[in-house]
């Protein structure tokens, strides 16, 4: 008589701790979401990184290149993206010219360019 009475009350506990954890992370969500604004980078569900441009009511618009803007809503926003300093330094890197008078091409046994 005891164990199905304690069966039920782990149940029940097991039910409240789990849907309180989703309600905070929930909350946690809506809170996000209602701080974005304009020059924010941000992460979709998708995978997607862009720079939010415009915000309204639900929507927001993603710039994904310089010119090139598309319609969200909120709900796909995942997280926003806090920028770190190597990536400027992974830029600048890519942004350097390249030198097309040279023909020469650097291979690196430790990388795997050659076995």
């Amino acid at each position: 008589m005891l164990l199905p009475i304690l069966m039920f009350a782990a149940l029940g506990a097991m039910m409240y701790f789990g849907m309180r954890k989703q309600k905070r992370q929930v909350a946690e969500v809506q809170k996000m979401q209602t701080q974005l604004v304009p020059g924010t980078r941000v992460m979709t569900t998708s995978g997607l990184y862009a720079e939010i441009t415009a915000v309204a009511d639900d929507t927001i618009e993603l710039e994904l290149a310089p010119g090139f803007r598309t319609t969200w809503v909120k709900a796909a926003v995942r997280e926003v993206v806090v920028p770190s300093t190597t990536d400027d330094a992974d830029l600048a890197a890519l942004t350097q010219p390249v030198d097309e008078t040279s023909s020469e091409i650097s291979l690196d046994k430790r990388r795997g360019d050659i076995s």
